[in-house]
């Protein structure tokens, strides 16, 4: 029997002996999990984004684990180069942005020093001086969280690691048309005598929500169904009422004004799915198709109207939950993987498919296993924080939420199995009280394996 090449490759991918693999990381920002049509239908559209699911893996209950500040990607990001927790990343990079501590590497860092070419354009929202250490190129990079879609200033890699304001350029198209033009050109012109990792970050669908005539018009306003948890108010507060994305809507809530956000949501999502599917079919006219992983994720989720809320600082599955696709060489088409999991598992995911060592001290676990095994368990549990107000524990079947605002504290505690959109807070149940007793238990000792140094009031 003729053995093909596609076989050769899939044989060796996922065993000992791998090929060196290329990469293909794409992420989007403020993406939410369900926004992929074939994975959980809905009211998205994403033709390219479920032709990758069919052609891979899809995790459908990956989290990011939250942050300590009101700007969510940053940790997010962070969380997803390095392998640490949230904590970790705060502590190196998010608030170390001039000067990102040199023991946190990212996996672009490894495969650049194992030999690989390292490529990224888009948003970068984690240090200059880290963009430099990671990708020995780049074009098209915009040093910030969000801007004006339409005219985002743009950097090419400067070798010194400065980035005046004066250098930046302006595209005047839409953001991710720029970046997936970059990342087109440089797929087909890259240096063929290595492997290469090309990392695109899109500013899409985060705000302002401005996606081109022709995907707008694609989501009337009054087609746009609300969600079954669509609040006009939080019930209580969180903490977090009044930060940048909870002031884009009115108090109270109204169905109008959520289904107009979700109508422009929507349409954004349709725009970036269409510019990643340039991207990939860019990729697969290349002679690297057959030995390239491509890695589809979101940076965190978003409200946009349920609970009474708008943008990702809370801790609901809608903000924590995030898409994530991986297809390439050995990887099974068109599974799912229901297993928890983290964003920060994808370093060390890539590191091993690479062939690389991994950070000693990664808080992240490979994803390799679970992507040959259907019933491979991640995490058996994750959790997750957001500022010094709130922090979480989530199990296959259960969510622990707990709340200290101005001297008070609140728990949620919602069984997933019964109630996926957290409507039903059951904490008051006396049935329920063993079972919530043992998460607040287990919530601290996961926070203090994490860093967090508030775990102990956490007790």
């Amino acid at each position: 029997m003729k053995i093909t090449r596609r076989q050769v490759l899939a044989s060796l991918a996922l065993g000992a002996g791998a090929a060196r693999p290329n990469f293909l990381i794409l992420l989007t920002d403020d993406q939410r999990f369900d926004t992929i049509r074939a994975l959980f239908g809905g009211q998205a559209l994403t033709p390219n984004l479920d032709r990758l699911a069919s052609r891979g893996v899809a995790f459908t209950h990956a989290c990011t684990q939250g942050g300590l500040s009101g700007a969510i990607c940053m940790p997010s990001r962070a969380q997803l180069l390095t392998g640490r927790s949230v904590f970790r990343v705060h502590r190196g990079i998010v608030d170390r942005q001039g000067d990102p501590d040199p023991t946190l590497q990212t996996f672009p860092e490894r495969l650049w020093a194992a030999g690989y070419e390292t490529f990224a354009t888009g948003k970068w929202h984690n240090g200059r001086k880290l963009f430099n250490r990671s990708f020995q190129g780049g074009s098209r990079i915009f040093f910030g969280g969000m801007s004006d879609q339409w005219k985002t200033p743009v950097f090419e890699r400067e070798p010194s690691g400065e980035y005046p304001p004066a250098r930046a350029t302006f595209a005047n198209r839409f953001s991710s048309e720029v970046f997936s033009d970059a990342a087109i050109r440089y797929l087909e012109t890259r240096d063929r005598s290595k492997p290469f990792l090309c990392y695109v970050a899109y500013t899409s669908p985060h705000d302002p929500r401005t996606a081109p005539p022709e995907f707008a018009k694609r989501f009337p306003e009054d087609r746009v169904e609300l969600p079954p948890n669509f609040l006009p108010e939080h019930p209580f507060d969180n903490g977090e009422l009044r930060v940048r994305d909870e002031l884009l809507a009115g108090f109270p809530r109204t169905p109008a004004e959520i289904r107009r956000h979700l109508a422009a949501y929507f349409a954004m999502v349709a725009e970036v799915d269409y510019q990643v599917g340039r991207v990939l079919r860019t990729l697969e006219s290349t002679k690297d198709a057959e030995n390239t992983y491509v890695i589809f994720a979101g940076d965190n989720g978003l409200a946009a109207g349920q609970h009474g809320l708008m943008g990702k600082q809370n801790l609901y599955d809608h903000s924590l939950r995030v898409p994530l696709l991986i297809a390439g060489p050995g990887v099974p088409k068109g599974e799912r993987r229901e297993t928890l999991c983290h964003l920060m598992d994808v370093c060390p995911t890539v590191c091993e498919l690479a062939g690389v060592a991994a950070d000693s001290g990664s808080d992240g676990r490979s994803l390799r296993g679970a992507l040959r095994n259907p019933r491979g368990r991640v995490r058996d549990a994750v959790v997750a924080a957001y500022r010094g107000v709130q922090r979480a524990i989530r199990t296959d079947r259960h969510k622990l939420i707990r709340y200290r605002v101005n001297g008070r504290e609140t728990t949620q505690y919602f069984d997933l199995r019964e109630d996926r959109h957290e409507m039903r807070n059951i904490v008051e149940q006396p049935a329920e009280a063993r079972r919530v007793a043992e998460l607040r238990r287990e919530l601290h000792r996961r926070l203090r394996e994490a860093g967090d140094a508030d775990a102990d009031s956490w007790a």
